[in-house]
């Protein structure tokens, strides 16, 4: 949770916090600005847009809630994702791909930020 605030704090020149319900809304920009940054998707070799959808603290943790638009039959997803890469070369991400109830999970560990599953 610390380095996720000092990521964007430092990125976006701002004194946001989670555990401050005054920062939320501007949290909730601010984290929708990282992700369309930081993470990218491509779903049977098409790029597709990634909305946005909000966050939820857990403990010393931050879950970040993303979907993309609608594709039809989607059998292959690929994900770039590397959030905190530019401040720390010990992150973690967990990546969650849920297709029709069909969830898969892998850590990506720095340098990895590429993620290939097929459905």
């Amino acid at each position: 949770m610390d380095d996720l605030e000092n990521a964007i704090n430092k990125k976006y020149g701002k004194s946001l916090h989670f555990l401050n319900p005054k920062s939320e809304k501007e949290m909730n920009e601010a984290l929708k600005n990282y992700a369309s940054e930081y993470v990218k998707l491509k779903v049977n070799n098409q790029f597709v847009k990634v909305k946005y959808v909000g966050y939820e603290e857990d403990k010393e943790s931050v879950d970040i809630f993303l979907e993309s638009e609608a594709v039809s039959n989607p059998k292959k997803v690929e994900t770039a994702v590397s959030f905190l890469y530019n401040l720390f070369d010990d992150q973690m991400n967990i990546i969650h791909i849920v297709i029709n109830g069909q969830r898969k999970s892998e850590r990506l560990n720095y340098p990895d930020r590429y993620l290939f599953q097929e459905f």
